[in-house]
C-alpha cells in the first residue's frame, strides 16, 4: 500500500494524523492557554479590573498581528507584489474594526466601577504602549519626540521605536511603488500629478489605484478608532488628566486630525 493511500485508509491505526491519539500536540499546549490565562495579575479586588487587563492585552495582541501584517505589505509593495499588498491591508482594514468595536465593551464598565481601581494604575497608561506606536511610526506618522515623552521607557522598547523611526514607512513602500511603474515621484509636485494620472486612468494604474483605497481604509479606520476610544474615555473620566499623567481626552482629541497620508485625502478634491 502507498503512503498516500495508507494515510487515506481510515481503518489504518498509523494513518491516524489528527485527534488525541499520542498527545503529541493539544490545543492548550500550541496555544499556550495555560500560561496566557496566568497573565492577568489584578492589583486590586474590584469587579471591572479583570475585563480592563483582558481588553488592552486583548488590543496588545491585535497590535502584534497588525505589526506582522503591515511589515508583509511594506515588503509586498517594494518587491511588486501588489496583489498581496492588497490583500494583506484588507484583513488590517477588519481588525481595526474590530479594534473599534472593543471599544463598546468597556464602556460597559460604568465611571463608578473604573473609579475602584484607576487610582492603582498610575503612572501606567495606554500612551505607553510601544507597539501602537510601532503602528502609528509604521504607517508613516513618525514622531521622533515621543522617545522623550515616554516615561518607563525600556531600553530595548526604546530601540525598537528607534528602528521604525529609521526604516521605510507604509508611505515610503507605497511611492517605490509608484515609481516602479514609471510615474513620476521625485518630488511632491510630482508625486501629486502621478497619483492624479493613477486615479484618471484606472485601466492602465487599477493596481496602484486600489493599492492607494486600501492605505485610505487604513487610514479612516485608524481615525475611526481614535474617535471612538476619546468618546469613550470622556465617557469614562470626562476632564480628569490620565493615569500617565497626559491631560487625558484633550489630549486624545488634539490627535483626531491626524492623517497618515494627506496627499490620498488631498487627492479627492483635486478629481
Amino acid at each position: 500500500m502507498s503512503d498516500v493511500q495508507r494515510w487515506a485508509d481510515p481503518t489504518d491505526p498509523t494513518a491516524r494524523e489528527f485527534g488525541e491519539e499520542g498527545a503529541r500536540l493539544t490545543y492548550g499546549s500550541y496555544l499556550r492557554v495555560e500560561q496566557l490565562l496566568d497573565q492577568q495579575r489584578l492589583e486590586t479586588d474590584a469587579h471591572d479590573e479583570l475585563l480592563f487587563i483582558t481588553i488592552h492585552q486583548t488590543y496588545e495582541l491585535w497590535f502584534k498581528q497588525l505589526l506582522h501584517e503591515l511589515v508583509a505589505a511594506r515588503e509586498a509593495m517594494t518587491d511588486g507584489r501588489l496583489w498581496w499588498a492588497r490583500h494583506l491591508l484588507r484583513r488590517v482594514a477588519v481588525i481595526e474594526g474590530v479594534l473599534v468595536d472593543q471599544v463598546a465593551i468597556l464602556e460597559t464598565m460604568t465611571p463608578q466601577d473604573f473609579l475602584e481601581f484607576r487610582h492603582q494604575l498610575a503612572p501606567a497608561s495606554g500612551f505607553q504602549s510601544v507597539q501602537f506606536r510601532e503602528v502609528e511610526f509604521l504607517s508613516g506618522h513618525k514622531d521622533p519626540s515621543f522617545l522623550d515623552r515616554f516615561r518607563g521607557l525600556r531600553e530595548a522598547d526604546r530601540e525598537r521605536l528607534r528602528r521604525r523611526l529609521a526604516e521605510p514607512s507604509l508611505w515610503d513602500a507605497f511611492v517605490s511603488a509608484l515609481g516602479a511603474a514609471g510615474l513620476d515621484v521625485g518630488d511632491e509636485e510630482g508625486l501629486r500629478a502621478s497619483l492624479l494620472a493613477v486615479a484618471r486612468d484606472r485601466g492602465r494604474y487599477g493596481d496602484l489605484w486600489e493599492l492607494a483605497e486600501c492605505l485610505l481604509v487604513h487610514d479612516e479606520q485608524q481615525a475611526a478608532w481614535r474617535a471612538r476610544h476619546v468618546t469613550m474615555v470622556e465617557r469614562q473620566i470626562g476632564t480628569k488628566s490620565g493615569t500617565g499623567g497626559s491631560t487625558g481626552a484633550p489630549y486624545l482629541r488634539s490627535r483626531l486630525p491626524l492623517r497618515f497620508y494627506p496627499l490620498l485625502w488631498e487627492l479627492r478634491g483635486a478629481l
